[in-house]
């Protein structure tokens, strides 16, 4: 763990170095990321808010306390998993990413992907479930679906910022984190041989 986590603070000092590229100035601070490099599942959102500039930590708005809270309901410590975005620094008054924007940060979330190497990935909102399942894809159609993409189990959700403003979405987003518990839970299936060696095994009893 302590290798990752050096390798990690590397890249944060990167971050801080870039400057932010086109979202530095005077007041915007990056937002790296936090939690547990080992992490079996990282949570990715899209950039940081008004709060989260301040602190300099990710999630810690009201659409934070929504995603911590269903961490802490579903039998999660916040030390277990990992939380990032996908742009680094805050947008002008919270607006959407620019590709231009995705882009620039791009290689500082591969670095922390490649470091961490987590078994799931939950995209929250659009903008980082692009990133893995493609532009134009809807997530009112595959949220809480996985898909495995580069090694990786996709599980894309909705934002907790969109959750918080639609109740149809809080549900979904209750339901998904419900799912997503269930699913980091699941033995995975054993291999092949292994069931015919257990079948034979129970040929003899």
């Amino acid at each position: 763990m302590e290798d990752k986590q050096k390798l990690l603070d590397k890249i944060a000092e990167e971050l801080e170095v870039s400057g932010g590229g086109p979202l530095g100035g005077p007041g915007i601070n990056a937002v790296f990321g936090e939690g547990n490099p080992d992490a079996q599942i990282m949570f990715i959102g899209e950039a940081p808010g008004f709060h989260e500039n301040q602190e300099r930590r990710p999630f810690v708005g009201q659409a934070g306390k929504l995603l911590r809270k269903n961490l802490a309901v579903n039998g999660w410590r916040e030390d277990e998993v990992y939380i990032t975005n996908i742009v680094k620094f805050r947008p002008p008054e919270n607006r959407d990413p620019t590709p231009q924007e995705i882009e620039f940060f791009r290689p500082f979330l591969d670095k922390q992907i490649e470091i961490i190497n987590p078994k799931i990935i939950v995209t929250l909102g659009r903008f980082s479930m692009y990133k893995f399942l493609g532009i134009g894809v809807s997530i009112s159609k595959i949220h809480g679906q996985p898909r495995t993409v580069g090694g990786h189990i996709i599980f894309p959700m909705f934002h907790p910022a969109a959750a918080l403003r639609d109740g149809t979405m809080m549900k979904a987003f209750e339901q998904d984190f419900q799912k997503l518990r269930q699913m980091s839970d699941a033995k995975p299936e054993p291999e092949p041989e292994a069931k015919k060696n257990e079948a034979e095994q129970l040929k003899l009893v």
